[in-house]
């Protein structure tokens, strides 16, 4: 009975035995040495690995260069915008001065001489006339002939100065000789039918002015 049990016992370990995986095989070329070179397969997926990497930062780096392209077009659509909002201040800031400028120096000129104007002769206004303001049209003068009270032509409109509420203060016109001279308000009437402006003063008297100086 021992013998049988004994028998047993070994036929069990023997099943165990050849039950048991067995170990890794090393992996070998073909003269059987150890190598650890990969297999065609594992070198194809390697391969295809590295491909779709290599297109995944292909795609990341066109998606880059396509956002720093919009980029940069924004950033110069803005510098453009600003350098003609800039331009555009600029323009108006020297019209302004320019103006304020032109009014300065008639000012000037007015303050200067204005006790000689006040000596100058000055026609009596026909009727037609003598109802008549500088302001009682909306029209643009600058062009419009200027006449003295004989209906002589003797010039044409080449400037307005005016108030700061609008009003014209004085006209600058440019004489048939090439002068200019500044005409004031007071000395001024139009008619706005015939879209003439007529001035009281004298043509030798108004000669005399173009050549005042500062």
């Amino acid at each position: 009975m021992k013998r049988i049990l004994l028998a047993a016992s070994g036929l069990a370990l023997s099943a165990f035995v050849i039950a048991a995986p067995a170990p890794a095989q090393e992996r070998v070329d073909a003269n059987g040495m150890p190598t650890t070179h990969s297999t065609p397969e594992e070198q194809a997926q390697t391969s295809d690995l590295n491909t779709q990497v290599t297109q995944s930062n292909a795609a990341i780096a066109a998606q880059d260069n396509n956002n720093k392209a919009k980029y940069d077009i924004q950033q110069q659509q803005y510098q453009d915008q600003l350098q003609q909002n800039q331009q555009a201040q600029q323009d108006y800031q020297q019209k302004s001065a320019d103006y304020a400028a032109q009014t300065a120096r008639y000012e000037s000129l007015r303050a200067r001489y204005a006790a000689e104007r006040a000596a100058y002769h000055r026609g009596v206004w026909p009727d037609r006339y003598s109802r008549l303001t500088i302001d009682q049209f909306t029209a643009d003068l600058i062009g419009q002939r200027v006449e003295i009270l004989n209906g002589d032509h003797i010039g044409t409109v080449q400037d307005v100065a005016r108030y700061s509420d609008g009003r014209v203060e004085a006209l600058l016109v440019k004489l048939d000789s090439d002068k200019v001279v500044w005409i004031d308000r007071a000395d001024i009437r139009y008619d706005r039918g015939d879209g003439i402006v007529m001035t009281n003063l004298d043509r030798t008297d108004l000669h005399q002015m173009a050549d005042e100086r500062l």
